[in-house]
This record gives C-alpha cells, structure tokens and sequence, in this order.
C-alpha cells in the first residue's frame, strides 16, 4: 500500500497524516479517512485527506 496513490486509499481505513502545521516536525497524526481531497492518481508529497475529526493532512503511513 502506498500513502502516495490515491487508488490504496480509501474512506474508513486508519492512518497516519502530517498536518501542514506539523510539515516541518514531521509529527504525526492519527485518524481514519473521511473523504479524499486529492483529485490526482498521485501525489509526490501524499495524498490530502480529510479525517473524522476534520483534521486535513498528507497520508504519510497507512496502517
């Protein structure tokens, strides 16, 4: 699964995303996927995505 094709992700599944806030930490963020914001087959930088809590970042690991 890569956190760079927006095919392997879809909504519901668990990952971890980088908030634009947190791009220079590199921490990471816990959720699951509620809707995909990259139009994109891929993304060099990973996928944006929006998670339950309405949180939008990068998927940089799915779990």
């Amino acid at each position: 699964m890569n956190p760079k094709k927006r095919f392997d992700i879809k909504q519901g599944m668990k990952v971890n995303i980088v908030l634009k806030q947190d791009q220079r930490s590199g921490k990471l963020t816990q959720g699951i996927v509620k809707k995909l914001l990259t139009n994109s087959p891929t993304h060099p930088h990973g996928i944006k995505v929006m998670l339950n809590s309405g949180e939008v970042g990068r998927v940089q690991e799915i779990l």
